[in-house]
């Protein structure tokens, strides 16, 4: 996953014409800032607090009612259903909280919002059957927050609420092309804090006054944010707690801020967040915004019929990421260190005698070419790979009793040797490992180059093959398959048509059933797409399968 760029902030004589914003800002899906934008509003001047502002709206809009957002989780107001209540209130009884926390706050009591909130807290520790309602009017002021109060709505005329103070704001001029889904409210009177998430519109955050800070991260962030189910009604929030998050239950989530970057937006400044990038927003005391909300040309331009092919090729592009990534973790532990590893164990021995016997009775007829002849000759292997050698055969041997295996093999039929074998040996070992670091054949694997490798398979299937027939039918994990099948891709680009047929004619030659070594390659290649795909199900959709 790639860290964002620098976020790119736009002065009073910089602003761009809705061409340049089009073009330059918003096809890129990156965020900007735009300073002292919106200075020149009507509601700049008029709505500040600190120069009568509550009063202007007071009797602008105080008969109105409006839906707050009430929680006793605050300052922190999560989007979750289940962590706050819509509540129908007068205008007029928020903006008087408003003004008795500036009262509170100008007579020079800052901490009498914390003291408040401890009697609440003292109140909460009653019983869950004594515990007063949410709607009982026992709630504290600084738990209501005006969040998306509609000033202007384009799909639904009859929800808005505050459509008086359309007047007092104008659209951006480069948002003039933009066909505009809402225009919204946000106003607090104590300290507020919004739970991580994002939204499916382009937004242009408004400051007319106070102050917020607005962490952001991109789409690409998504897994380190643990987004809740698809399937729920709060699917573009985090499930990750702001004020105590457990790193024990969202582990990801401890990087989480490497990829994060942080805005402070003052009065007049406005900030365009893009849609599908997360944001998490503090609000000081007495902040009140205003953000526009739009379709983006890449979601209006979709069309429904093609709905399912778009997002069978996002979720293939998604997981194929995904299998990279679980390889590409054998970059930073070094493939070198592997192949030191590797050459360090059983340093200067030989091949066990024992393990060439258990499959010389097996031996398949002299190989007719004589060019991969000398190749699988073990005389003629270098050192490296005739090490790789013999760490594959020892850790075969270390999981399965080839002996066993050979002489129950002569007993089956080649159409159903695998399945049967598997119901009757003990000491084959089931493998499913889908990490590289946790296996260490296909760790081995990953570091050879695909020359070498295709050494080491000859030498196993002219000296070795019941041993090469244990590993590919019972113990290739599923990353392992990966490995294999990536690792012949790459010999297949480097060789002739006539020495990869000639490759693959000898590496098969060694199994009774050729099919079934084949199907047993496919079957672990197709598990690991499938465990990198519930990977990505429940990194980006919050869906555990």
């Amino acid at each position: 996953m790639e860290q964002s760029r620098e976020i790119r902030s736009f002065e009073f004589d910089q602003f761009p014409s809705a061409t340049e914003f089009a073009s330059q800002i918003e096809s890129n899906n990156h965020p900007a800032v735009f300073k002292g934008i919106i200075k020149d509003w009507k509601a700049f001047s008029k709505w500040n607090p600190t120069e009568g502002g509550l009063d202007y709206l007071q009797e602008q809009l105080g008969s109105s009612i409006v839906e707050a957002m009430l929680s006793r989780t605050a300052p922190v107001f999560y989007g979750d259903l289940r962590s706050h209540e819509r509540v129908p209130i007068p205008f007029s009884t928020f903006i008087g909280f408003c003004k008795q926390h500036k009262q509170k706050m100008d007579d020079g009591h800052p901490d009498y919002v914390e003291s408040e909130r401890h009697r609440q807290t003292e109140s909460e520790s009653e019983s869950e059957t004594e515990r007063p309602s949410l709607l009982s009017g026992d709630a504290l002021p600084q738990q209501l927050y005006l969040a998306q109060v509609p000033i202007m709505n384009a799909e639904n005329e009859e929800r808005v609420q505050l459509e008086a103070l359309n007047d007092d704001i104008q659209t951006p001029a480069f948002l003039e092309t933009k066909i505009i889904a809402s225009i919204n409210l946000w106003m607090n009177n104590a300290e507020a804090k919004s739970s991580t998430h994002y939204d499916p519109h382009h937004n242009l955050l408004c400051i007319v006054a106070g102050r917020k800070q607005v962490i952001l991260w991109p789409p690409s962030a998504s897994p380190m944010l643990y987004p809740l189910p698809i399937y729920g009604e709060a699917s573009n929030h985090s499930a990750i707690a702001l004020e105590n998050p457990d790193f024990s239950i969202y582990p990801r989530a401890e990087n989480s801020m490497e990829y994060s970057q942080k805005v402070i937006l003052h009065a007049g400044d406005a900030l365009f967040i893009p849609e599908g990038w997360f944001h998490q927003i503090d609000s000081d005391n007495l902040t009140v915004a205003v953000n526009f909300w739009w379709r983006s040309n890449i979601i209006s331009s979709l069309s429904e019929h093609m709905d399912s092919y778009y997002l069978r090729r996002i979720l293939r592009r998604l997981t194929d990421r995904e299998m990279n990534q679980v390889l590409d973790k054998a970059s930073s532990f070094g493939t070198e260190r592997l192949k030191k590893h590797i050459c360090e164990l059983h340093n200067n021995k030989e091949p066990d005698q024992s393990d060439h016997g258990l499959d010389q009775s097996c031996k398949r007829q002299d190989l007719k070419e004589k060019g991969l002849q000398q190749k699988i000759l073990l005389h003629e292997l270098g050192p490296y790979p005739l090490q790789a050698l013999h760490e594959i055969v020892s850790l075969v041997h270390d999981h399965v009793n080839v002996a066993d295996l050979s002489q129950h093999m002569q007993s089956t039929s080649t159409t159903n040797s695998e399945l049967t074998v598997k119901d009757q040996c003990r000491n084959i070992v089931a493998t499913r490992l889908f990490r590289l670091e946790d296996d260490p054949i296909a760790k081995i694997l990953w570091t050879l180059e695909p020359c070498i490798l295709q050494d080491v398979f000859l030498s196993m299937a002219h000296n070795f093959p019941r041993t090469l027939e244990a590993l590919i039918l019972h113990l290739l994990s599923p990353v392992g398959a990966e490995v294999l099948t990536r690792k012949f891709d790459e010999m297949d680009r480097q060789a002739s048509e006539e020495d990869r047929n000639k490759f693959y004619q000898v590496f098969y030659d060694a199994f009774d059933d050729q099919f079934a070594a084949m199907n047993a390659i496919l079957n672990g290649k197709e598990s690991f797409a499938l465990q990198a795909f519930k990977n990505v199900l429940d990194k980006f959709l919050g869906v555990k399968l």
